[in-house]
């Protein structure tokens, strides 16, 4: 029974030999001139600015969370537009639905004023 994990466990080893070599090698044969540049932290190609304990503002993240909503809305919509013939009207009134279910949303989060970027 032993037999059928045998290719399992040898190419568990051999993963395990191939990055030790690659991070050994890597080390030894590496150039290794660090500089103040080099060392610096990397934030999305952005200069650091202020400290990492500084406050953003809420609503950076409440666009954000709107943004990711309705994206996945468009998500939604290229599945149902392949197979809008074959739904029929039904399909048609369930993706109605759902877009204004959407729409109410989208127009609450306008009136409360949670795309005004200020």
């Amino acid at each position: 029974m032993l037999d059928a994990y045998l290719p399992i466990l040898a190419f568990v080893v051999l993963a395990v030999i191939v990055a030790t070599v690659i991070v050994v090698g890597s080390r030894v044969f590496g150039q290794q001139k660090p500089s103040a540049v080099k060392l610096a932290p990397y934030e999305c190609g952005m200069p650091l600015h202020g400290t990492a304990r500084e406050q953003i503002s809420v609503k950076f993240y409440i666009i954000a969370m709107l943004f990711i909503v309705f994206d996945i809305e468009v998500a939604f919509l290229y599945p149902w537009a392949v197979m809008f013939k074959k739904l029929g009207l039904f399909g048609f009134y369930e993706m109605g639905t759902f877009v204004l279910v959407l729409l109410v949303g989208y127009i609450y989060a306008w009136k409360k004023g949670a795309l005004e970027w200020e």
